[in-house]
């Protein structure tokens, strides 16, 4: 066991070591760190309401080293868990501040983005045994949750299995293994699992909730149990594990956002801050986090970045397995997701997805504002593909930099309030907040609000046409001809999409593709899938009715009917430099 006052030395040291750049790490582990640095800076100053206790931190870290190894080679041989540097960082981060007059814990929420194989479920194990019968709490109420019962009995499970092996800490603590439960009878507490499908979700009174893999629950509805449960007690926490996913429109990914944005924040107060900043930042002193993965211009393929993601390289993550995955991976593009997901936490959106998403948010310019091209040529494309779903408009604006073309592109979208309110997709709301998304009163989209705004496109911007598809828009490209518009129809077909759908992924590869960092845009971005006919044509595809793609349809209609444009501008300029040379 690591001595008095060590848990703490290793977390601050792996904290500066990760800050100097000596441990590899991305930069949403670079900004944990610096928060941390800063922190304990301010925590010396008597005004700031949060005070650094040491002796809290290294209790948690003691309890959890007397705990055994239930799996592996280091179970056969009894072993106790010796927690790594970063582990050491964590626990001692969540549970070392206290507020400076109520003693009490400063975290309530914590974020942990890890790949598979580096023991986030044996550490969440021990944490949560320690908030049953070591915290101090009376009637704690611990729970493993998850979507559906198998999953929240991994950590229950691996809690079980520690308590069951640890005859001494089970005796002098009082704790009791059942079938199903975990308890405490002299403070009445317990441990159980919690699922979707389990009976007893309501009036919970929530001390702690580990959430296991939160980028497979396809709706909040766990989450959102947890988190009211969670308010009734003064130091409840809510410990959040899992890997990267699929999907951005859910509830992980939503929290990831807004860790980011509190991350972000770190970033910006460090005079040392070596990043680029980009997208908003967020104050939240109760929430911790930290994000394995890798960075936005880090090469997936190579192996000198992949110890950014797996913090317990080499101790349970062996680089021989994962060199074996990778090369499976660069051989076959089906397994590649896989591998960034669950090996190097970065986040992918389809198991078969079309777009580099770390390109495509290279090309994120949040200054850029439809404003500043005012006067400006641009052709514009509608996808109204349901009256009761989302309908796309995107313009494209294009720029001569270096010689070359550049496109700008902005889109607009709207959804019925009916559907916001209705949708499994938890972040309609917050987009519409944001103006993201354009509400409209009703069951249905209001065409005519549609029709009123790209007219007052046409009084603002050169709007050369409207490509549309007849097949719901038929009516509003009459209306739309009849107030002078030029309007062209565009069929959906794989003919016309597949040349404009290539150049569109050559042009973000490029970087001569343009966007404002939209997270609408982004989300549809990375939900487009792709099947290759025998002539290697094209045609952007959903995977599920929910992943909604409308943009990404509006903004390769809009570049199809730029590339044609000036396809024929070259070939005016080509048959008037032949005339001018034949003369």
């Amino acid at each position: 066991m690591t001595k008095a006052g060590g848990y703490v030395a290793r977390a601050n040291a792996y904290a500066r070591s990760v800050v100097s750049g000596r441990t590899p790490a991305c930069r949403w582990v670079v900004a944990a760190c610096q928060r941390q640095i800063a922190d304990l800076q301010r925590g010396k100053d008597k005004r700031w309401p949060y005070v650094f206790d040491k002796e809290r931190a290294e209790r948690i870290c003691r309890f959890i080293e007397l705990l055994p190894h239930i799996k592996g080679p280091k179970a056969r041989r009894s072993e106790l868990i010796r927690l790594e540097a970063w582990q050491c960082f964590i626990l001692t981060t969540v549970f070392g501040w206290v507020h400076r007059e109520t003693g009490l814990r400063r975290f309530k929420r914590v974020h942990i983005e890890v790949p598979r194989g580096n023991a986030k479920s044996t550490l969440s194990s021990g944490v949560a045994l320690f908030m049953l019968a070591a915290d101090g709490e009376s009637g704690a109420e611990v729970y493993s949750a998850a979507t559906h019962r198998d999953q929240a009995k991994i950590v229950w499970g691996d809690a079980h299995a520690m308590a069951q092996r640890a005859a001494g800490l089970r005796r002098s603590l009082g704790v009791e293994t059942g079938a199903h439960s975990i308890v405490v009878p002299r403070t009445a507490s317990k441990f159980v699992p919690l699922s979707r499908d389990s009976e007893n979700q309501d009036g919970l009174n929530i001390h702690f909730a580990v959430i296991d893999e939160l980028h497979a629950h396809k709706t909040r509805e766990i989450y959102d149990v947890i988190e009211t449960g969670a308010g009734k007690r003064d130091q409840s926490l809510i410990w959040v594990i899992t890997t990267a996913g699929s999907n951005r429109a859910g509830i992980c990914y939503e929290l990831r956002g807004y860790l980011t944005q509190v991350l972000n924040t770190a970033l910006r107060q460090w005079d040392g801050n070596p990043y680029r900043l980009t997208g908003d930042t967020a104050e939240d002193d109760q929430l911790f986090g930290i994000i394995y993965t890798l960075d936005e211009s880090d090469d997936w393929t190579d192996p000198a970045v992949w110890p950014k993601a797996n913090p317990n390289w080499g101790v349970s993550v062996m680089p021989d397995y994962v060199s074996g995955l990778a090369a499976k991976a660069m051989q076959l593009a089906a397994a590649q997701n896989n591998f960034k997901t669950k090996h190097l936490n970065v986040w992918v959106n389809a198991d078969q997805a079309w777009m580099d998403m770390r390109a495509w948010d290279r090309m994120a310019d949040p200054s850029l504002r439809e404003a500043d091209f005012v006067g400006e040529s641009c052709v514009a494309a509608l996808d109204l593909a349901s009256k009761v779903d989302i309908a796309a408009k995107v313009k494209i604006f294009e720029r001569q930099l270096d010689g070359l073309p550049h496109y700008y592109a902005f889109g607009t979208y709207y959804l019925p309030e009916a559907a916001v309110r209705e949708s499994g997709n938890s972040q309609y709301a917050g987009w519409a907040l944001q103006q993201r998304i354009i509400t409209t009163p009703g069951e249905v989209n209001d065409f005519r609000r549609i029709r009123d705004d790209i007219l007052d496109d046409s009084m603002r911007f050169d709007l050369r046409e409207i490509a549309y598809d007849p097949w719901q828009a038929a009516q509003m490209a009459q209306e739309l001809q009849e107030e002078g518009a030029q309007v062209v129809e565009f069929r959906n077909t794989v003919a016309n999409f597949s040349e404009p759908m290539k150049e569109l992924d050559a042009l973000v590869r490029q970087g001569r593709l343009h966007h404002d960092g939209c997270p609408v845009l982004a989300w549809m971005i990375s939900n487009v899938v792709c099947h290759t006919d025998a002539k290697d044509n094209i045609f952007p595809r959903k995977e599920r009715p929910e992943n909604k793609i409308d943009g990404v349809v509006a903004l390769i209609m809009a570049l199809a009917r730029c590339m044609l444009g000036a396809e024929s501008r070259r070939s005016v300029y080509e048959e008037r430099g032949v005339l001018v040379l034949g003369g």
